[in-house]
């Protein structure tokens, strides 16, 4: 029986080869989307541990908040940056929900985000989501969620016209592409809730700066 298992995990893994989102390694884990050097090579910020940190900032004065974070440093041509094209644009939810399972490790060791009730994706427009089949934001809220034992509200506010992509656009340009895109769709949802607004990846604080405020009023 066992020589049949291998034979039958050995032409799995021929046709559908198991391998790392970062570097393509099969040296992993079955139940992991990253080898243990690509995990040990996250570029973690620690912001999370962070009172007054970059995030909180850089939000300051634009929206009201208790607490905000980023997890990760993005570089270009870096292992991060092709395990968010897999994960964006190649269908691999299994690494996004991974990322979000150290997300929620590292909101749990902090202690900081231990008041949170809820989590909140930001919404895709419904074309964008049906296109990609799937929110990122809403990958990520579940892996987080696992850990912390908090729900994710996916119905509390809706992306209501498609922007375009906000790379390569100036600050200005980014602010003026997410206006007036977000309305609140059930308020009740969220009504004395502490929420954590989540999204992928955050520039300029565009995005942040024009959700919440359907969350706050």
């Amino acid at each position: 029986m066992n020589t049949i298992t291998l034979i039958k995990d050995s032409l799995l893994h021929l046709f559908y080869p198991h391998i790392c989102a970062g570097c393509g390694t099969d040296m992993l884990s079955k139940s992991s989307s990253l080898c243990i050097q690509c995990i040990y090579d996250l570029p973690v910020s620690g912001f999370e541990k962070q009172t007054n940190n970059p995030i909180e900032k850089l939000l300051t004065g634009r929206i009201k908040f208790d607490r905000a974070t980023a997890q990760l440093y993005f570089t270009k041509q870096s292992s991060l940056q092709h395990i968010m094209h897999q994960f964006k644009y190649k269908g691999n939810k299994d690494v996004g929900h991974q990322l979000g399972l150290i997300m929620g490790n590292q909101f749990l060791e902090s202690k900081r985000f231990n008041h949170v009730d809820a989590l909140i994706p930001l919404p895709l427009h419904e074309s964008k989501q049906r296109k990609r089949g799937y929110n990122q934001a809403e990958i990520l809220c579940n892996g987080i969620a696992e850990i912390l034992q908090i729900p994710v509200i996916t119905d509390a506010v809706i992306r209501i016209t498609a922007t375009d992509t906000q790379t390569n656009k100036t600050r200005i340009e980014r602010w003026q592409n997410m206006e007036g895109k977000f309305v609140m769709s059930n308020k009740t949802s969220i009504e004395n809730k502490q929420v954590l607004l989540v999204d992928d990846v955050i520039t300029t604080g565009a995005t942040l700066e024009h959700a919440p405020s359907f969350y706050l009023k």
